[in-house]
């Protein structure tokens, strides 16, 4: 089995997801798995919190609970807290699986600490990436814009100079063709 499958599958199996629904960006490298899986992880700690306050709502007093509470009484009560405590174990340690598959990661990558901390306080990222060098002697990026941007806008520029191109050929044939038959 490739370590793409393998990933993939672990991914799956641990979350109980459908891979025919993920995006298959999610599924491109192995760093791509880890991102979405940890995304999986933020949703498991919500579910986690939730199961945590719905157990303890099911070890209060029946006397305390509201109407709007919905909660089993006598030995049901007993019998879905013990099936909330399971579902809170299992995906407390789906979590701290996913966790640790995301650390070893790290580490495997070599990923350099630095590149983890949070940003400084106040720090604005650039639009959609890196921005280009500018003449600058201070090294400043040119503009605002991002490297993603200044791509799209050459690529931009490009396509109408492309299709300028091909609309002059397209006259300059039909003058010629015209010139021809007179």
């Amino acid at each position: 089995m490739s370590a793409n499958g393998g990933m993939s599958a672990n991914v799956s199996q641990e979350q109980g997801l459908d891979l025919e629904n993920i995006d298959p960006i999610w599924m491109s490298s192995r760093t791509a798995r880890q991102i979405f899986a940890l995304g999986e992880v933020e949703k498991d700690i919500s579910r986690l919190l939730s199961l945590a306050a719905q157990s303890m709502a099911l070890l209060s007093l029946p006397q305390t609970d509201g109407p709007e509470d919905d909660l089993p009484q006598g030995a049901e009560r007993s019998e879905k807290f013990v099936d909330v405590a399971n579902e809170y174990f299992e995906r407390l340690d789906s979590i701290h699986i996913a966790i640790r598959s995301s650390l070893a990661h790290i580490r495997q990558s070599r990923i350099a600490p630095s590149a983890i901390n949070a940003p400084p306080p106040n720090f604005i990222p650039p639009p959609l990436g890196v921005g280009l060098p500018s003449a600058d002697p201070g090294g400043a990026a040119r503009g605002e814009r991002g490297l993603q941007e200044e791509r799209v806008e050459r690529d931009a520029w490009q396509g109408i100079l492309d299709a300028l191109t091909r609309l002059k050929e397209a006259r300059d044939r039909e003058r010629e063709g015209g010139a021809a038959s007179s």
